[in-house]
């Protein structure tokens, strides 16, 4: 889905990578050729002619398996890497040619990796985040303040980063790529290691602040929880292209289809047959049924059984977006519109 140039904060056109690897055959016949410079050299293409947008104030999910081309995709978008083809701009800038002008605008949160110095507190990190950022003091002040309120961190603000239980750091850690008020943020795998009650909490903080400040981001996660909660489309990448660009609910029609409703009835049935949908199990006054999403709604069918039945309760489950992906890389096709 393309985005208005004016509103784009980061737009990629045809972006490819490669890398040369060396190859040194085995053996000491091998490894003596090696080092006389007689290593194979191959060609990887690690991101092929890939294009896409992030408009201001959304939130987008780049998401594939380990060495799809995630991680190379998000260093040539924050300038550490330059492309071998093709051109990105990070809020209209080369962020290679440019680096520290776009550095100053976006933030990075790495869950498996820390910012912090751990042997500061994260109250004397901000200040040294402060003076790397060239905040004015005032300016520093308020922003701390406002990021320990929002984030709170009050509790442990003086404690040595070395101490701080994993959600703590991860709190401190997005506090720190927001001391300098960017308008971008780069989220790598920011929930990962976190009980599911911090997982909560560091989501229900990304949406705080892609509300109040209209900070947009590009989100990679292997929790398609994360996914799920934060971002209206994603970006499905295998193999250095992209399978899929979208929101998730169109993928979801596609590669699992199937639906489950399950209905609470008055009084327990027997040899309930349906015309929309197909009965998969009878449990006392539970009754679960299997229906095709394209062919039907759950609505369809809860008014079939309701024609002749008391229904108490009932509720509808889907396939797992995780498991919706995998079908997806299992086709291995363009699923994207047109293709």
């Amino acid at each position: 889905m393309a985005v208005k140039s004016d509103e784009c904060v980061l737009s990629a056109v045809d972006l490819t990578r490669e890398f040369i690897v060396h190859k040194i055959r085995p053996g000491l016949f091998g490894a003596i050729r090696g080092l006389l410079g007689g290593r194979e050299k191959k060609r990887v293409l690690a991101v092929d002619r890939i294009s896409f947008s992030v408009g201001k104030g959304e939130i987008v999910g780049l998401i594939g398996p380990n060495g799809a081309g995630k991680s190379t995709t998000i260093k040539m978008a924050s300038g550490i890497l330059k492309p071998s083809s093709g051109s990105i701009r990070t809020f209209g800038l080369d962020p290679f040619q440019e680096r520290i002008a776009v550095a100053r605008r976006y933030g990075v949160v790495f869950g498996q990796r820390s910012q912090l110095w751990w042997s500061l507190s994260a109250r004397e990190t901000f200040l040294a985040l402060a003076e790397v950022y060239e905040l004015e003091p005032r300016e520093a002040r308020q922003e701390t303040a406002y990021l320990i309120e929002a984030l709170g961190l009050g509790d442990f603000l003086d404690t040595p980063v070395r101490q701080l239980s994993l959600g703590q750091r991860v709190r401190c850690d997005i506090a720190a790529a927001l001391i300098h008020r960017p308008e971008f943020l780069f989220l790598d795998e920011p929930t990962v290691g976190l009980d599911v009650t911090a997982k909560a909490q560091v989501r229900s903080y990304i949406e705080h602040f892609n509300r109040d400040r209209g900070v947009s981001a590009l989100l990679t996660s292997h929790d398609m929880v994360d996914v799920e909660r934060l971002c209206s489309r994603v970006l499905v990448i295998d193999n250095g292209r992209f399978l899929y660009e979208g929101p998730l609910e169109p993928l979801r029609d596609r590669f699992a289809p199937e639906r489950q409703l399950v209905l609470d009835l008055e009084e327990s049935v027997e040899g309930l047959e349906l015309r929309t949908a197909e009965v998969i199990g009878v449990d006392g006054l539970r009754v679960e049924i299997r229906f095709d999403s394209r062919a039907c709604s759950a609505m369809d069918v809860l008014g079939e059984v309701a024609a002749n039945h008391t229904v108490v309760d009932f509720s509808v489950k889907e396939l797992p977006i995780d498991e919706v992906i995998a079908r997806l890389y299992q086709d291995g096709t363009d699923a994207r519109e047109g293709r």
